[in-house]
């Protein structure tokens, strides 16, 4: 593992988001998690976190894993995904047990249970990011090898765990200047450029001779903006591409 300042550095450096990723999971598994997911929403209301279309998910799980948790929806039950949407900082695994000798888990978060040993993940923690807004939620949950066991783990913690939970925490912030994909809500060229001029304060005929267009095209690009938003307005669509990193790009 890298020495903390300097890692810190090498993030704060990358522009891409794919770079970053790749190097944190190398950095995560220098501190003994081999499996790692990270997941971010700008659309929480309440227990309910939004479309699953709109969520934003980076992960080294195998696919067979995220198929299963991700989309058959099993993560909505997670024991630790309930800690997180309800508390801030790091938790070790060793909750889930803890609620499990009290007779706790749900028959849903029961079959998550039994999903997750299935697939090796035995040992692990998971850091509930501080949000700003209530709308926002994002957590990481890192997981140890199969052999390894929470006690273990817990006692590797003790030693490294602060510096865990800040690099993650600066990772979790840096993604966030970075641009992203999403081939759900992908806009093109020109539905990003006629929702800059938009944001800019710019009416439907303004853009029109801004881009040398008419105003009935002006007002195509815009509705099929909202459609690849999944918004009815064209203040939700300006709304939720900024939030998705859609618009106002960097040239760099």
């Amino acid at each position: 593992m890298r020495d903390t300042l300097t890692y810190i550095e090498s993030v704060m450096k990358q522009t891409s988001l794919e770079a970053l990723w790749d190097d944190h999971c190398v950095e995560m598994s220098a501190y003994g998690f081999d499996r790692i997911i990270y997941g971010y929403t700008n659309f929480r209301s309440g227990m309910s976190l939004g479309d699953a279309d709109d969520f934003f998910i980076l992960s080294n799980h195998n696919r067979a894993y995220l198929d299963k948790f991700i989309g058959e929806g099993m993560y909505f039950h997670g024991p630790m995904m309930n800690w997180s949407l309800e508390n801030t900082g790091s938790q070790s695994w060793n909750l889930v047990s803890k609620i499990m000798s009290n007779g706790g888990l749900t028959e849903e978060q029961q079959l998550v249970y039994e999903m997750n040993k299935s697939f090796g993940l035995n040992a692990g923690y998971t850091i509930s990011f501080p949000t700003v807004s209530s709308r926002t939620k994002g957590a990481i949950s890192l997981a140890a090898p199969e052999h390894v066991s929470q006690d273990e783990l817990d006692a590797r913690w003790k030693i490294h765990g602060r510096n865990i939970e800040l690099i993650n925490n600066v990772v979790h912030l840096k993604m966030h200047s970075l641009p992203y994909n999403n081939p759900e809500r992908e806009l093109t060229e020109r539905q990003r450029e006629v929702l800059e001029w938009v944001g800019d304060g710019k009416t439907i005929q303004d853009i029109a001779v801004l881009i040398d267009r008419k105003p009935a095209t002006v007002e195509k690009h815009l509705r099929l903006a909202r459609d690849s938003m999944n918004v009815e307005t064209t203040a939700q669509a300006l709304l939720k591409a900024s939030f998705m990193r859609q618009i106002y790009l960097s040239d760099s």
